[in-house]
């Protein structure tokens, strides 16, 4: 689903802008190129997708105080990313401290972000958890970067006006955020940034590293993506798996081998080590024949990434012709929120102060949030940012965003009807005639 772009955008946009980044703290392996690299590397190819990668390091200094870690991670994926096949002239593949204009906006957006809704970023609250179940200050060591995290990251959607943003259930939070961030600097200062989405990758596979859970640097069990081939082979046979002796069946459920294999095997591949398991197939022979199979897929990009990592100067090159490209959008875009919130040249005329904010931000909105509950409501509010009523819970936000439009669609009747379900419910001293007026507008504007 597209959102409605703003007067900003490239006029009638026909292809769908996704946006992925990856942070530069670690050396990539098989979890990131099967949940990020390869994925991303296959969208790209799309002729109705419009594709922007970038290397997250200025997120990296949020976790890493390491300049040659961060130097050489950046290095690494970069070199991962081109070696799979990301071809830097179909997509924009750029390093995010080279686009000046992302801390620009960070700063734009933070001044519209409300405390508050930083306050239930899932980061910063597992740190101040921590700490409280330690019996410490709730804030000891957390930093303004990561209490800021979600900004910056919203600044990297917002900037290029992305429409998709794939991530994990776990990041779906931020993409949240930026939908706010973006709802509340339209509202003041008119309609300029779309409100993104997340694409959630069912099919993508979580990858088990060599102790059964999540591949993770955190954990230290992981394989690295390019790590030579004799090496690979001695991982692979250190992954754990169960006491079942050769000749015994064996269980595909929770085998960290037999996930690890299915994500790199055709569907014929897989169901061939399903009957092997059953049949008993000893695990040092099931063990080489994932190492076989991952090899298979590796080795040509494996030849191809030591290649660029010996020549850092190309990549550097191809970095720099990224931003390029990067910023040939987001300077003009830049200086259009920078004129939307009066950072103008003083020698223009300045707009009336009556006129300063768009129509639309005189009029009512539904604004649709999560909350700590893990569930999903929405609000709608008057031209004054008044709330004249309030949803129940919903266990999906695309639950919450169909009964808004057929709040929207219906206007007071579907309200009433929905009243006395109690699947909302008006504010105390909000008159219905006043809730009325408010639905009358979307139900006049979609006639």
């Amino acid at each position: 689903m597209m959102t409605q772009n703003s007067k900003s955008d490239v006029a009638a946009t026909s292809t769908t802008r996704f946006l992925t980044g990856i942070t530069t703290t670690g050396t990539p392996h098989l979890g990131n190129y099967v949940g990020s690299i390869r994925p991303s590397v296959q969208a790209s190819l799309r002729s109705d997708v419009r594709s922007f990668y970038f290397l997250a390091d200025y997120h990296a200094l949020i976790k890493c105080d390491e300049p040659a870690r961060i130097q050489q991670s950046t290095l690494e994926i970069a070199a991962s990313w081109l070696a799979a096949g990301l071809d830097p002239e179909r997509v924009t593949f750029y390093r995010q401290s080279d686009i000046p204009e992302i801390p620009e906006l960070t700063w734009l957006l933070t001044c519209v972000t409300g405390k508050g809704v930083l306050n239930r970023a899932h980061a910063y609250k597992a740190s101040v958890d921590k700490n409280e179940a330690a019996g410490n200050d709730p804030d000891a060591d957390v930093t303004a970067g990561l209490f800021m995290y979600p900004v910056l990251m919203g600044a990297d959607i917002l900037l290029f006006k992305t429409h998709k943003v794939p991530v994990g259930r776990d990041q779906i939070q931020h993409i949240e955020m930026a939908r706010d961030m973006a709802q509340r600097y339209n509202h003041l200062y008119g309609e300029h940034l779309v409100l993104p989405e997340a694409a959630i990758e069912e099919s993508v596979a979580l990858l088990p590293g060599l102790d059964g859970r999540k591949m993770s640097k955190s954990y230290d069990n992981t394989i690295p993506l390019f790590t030579p081939r004799e090496q690979m082979r001695k991982l692979i046979a250190g992954i754990v798996t169960d006491s079942c002796a050769p000749g015994e069946p064996k269980e595909t459920e929770g085998s960290a081998l037999f996930q690890i294999y299915q994500a790199f095997a055709s569907a014929d591949e897989t169901q061939a080590l399903l009957k092997a398991y059953a049949e008993g197939i000893a695990w040092g022979d099931a063990k080489q024949l994932l190492f076989e199979r991952i090899d298979r897929e590796v080795a040509p990009m494996r030849e191809r990434y030591h290649d660029l990592i010996s020549d850092p100067a190309k990549i550097e090159a191809t970095l720099q012709a990224g931003a390029q490209k990067a910023r040939a959008e987001a300077t003009p875009f830049m200086g259009e929120l920078r004129r939307a919130v009066g950072l103008r040249n003083l020698a223009t005329k300045p707009a009336a102060p009556s006129k300063g904010k768009s129509a639309k931000a005189a009029a009512p909105a539904f604004k649709q949030y999560r909350e700590k509950d893990g569930r999903f409501y929405f609000k709608l509010q008057d031209a004054d940012g008044k709330t004249l009523l309030q949803s129940q819970g919903f266990e999906s936000p695309k639950d919450a965003a169909l009964m808004i439009a057929t709040l929207q669609k219906e206007g007071y009747a579907a309200f009433a009807a929905l009243q006395g379900q109690k699947q909302l419910h008006t504010l105390p001293d909000v008159d219905a005639e006043d809730v009325q007026l408010a639905l009358q507008f979307f139900t006049t504007s979609s006639s």
